[in-house]
């Protein structure tokens, strides 16, 4: 067995995330860089005809693909820039701060600057560090680590 081979076979049995956004994207190399690249996400697959990625980080999954006739089109309005307006992707991430450090050391633009957040869940408060940034298509990501 290769290594690469092992390694798709190891992430074969991995739990399957109930939800899985999968994101047009007008530009899939564009896109792909910034997922790969700055936000550190892993290839857990692709097809490349399709321009399509299924893409993983930290238990996390995302599926991106491009917006193209080669696509199938599951459009319910035109999409124009920023996409996914009125929704934000919430990802739990081991180190946020590593991640934080990655986009600012590319000066990629931070939507919102690192902050710790607390949230009340019944008569608890969870603990997010957490910052927003909007990938090339403007869907916003907002990276946290639990306090």
């Amino acid at each position: 067995m290769t290594h690469e081979t092992f390694r798709g076979f190891f992430k074969s049995l991995l739990p399957m995330p109930k939800l899985i956004p999968e994101l047009k994207v007008s530009n899939f190399q564009k896109s792909l860089t910034f997922y790969t690249k700055l936000a550190e996400f892993e290839i857990s697959y692709d097809r490349e005809e399709e321009e399509f990625a299924m893409l993983g980080k930290d238990g996390s999954q995302i599926m991106i693909e491009a917006l193209t006739a080669k696509s199938r089109n599951f459009e319910v309005g035109p999409l124009t820039y920023p996409f996914g307006r009125g929704i934000n992707l919430q990802i739990q991430v081991s180190d946020v701060d590593t991640l934080y450090e990655n986009f600012k050391k590319n000066n990629y633009p931070i939507f919102l600057e690192m902050e710790e957040k607390w949230y009340r869940q019944d008569q608890k408060k969870l603990g997010h560090r957490q910052f927003l940034v909007q990938d090339p298509d403007g869907y916003l990501l907002r990276f946290f680590t639990e306090l």
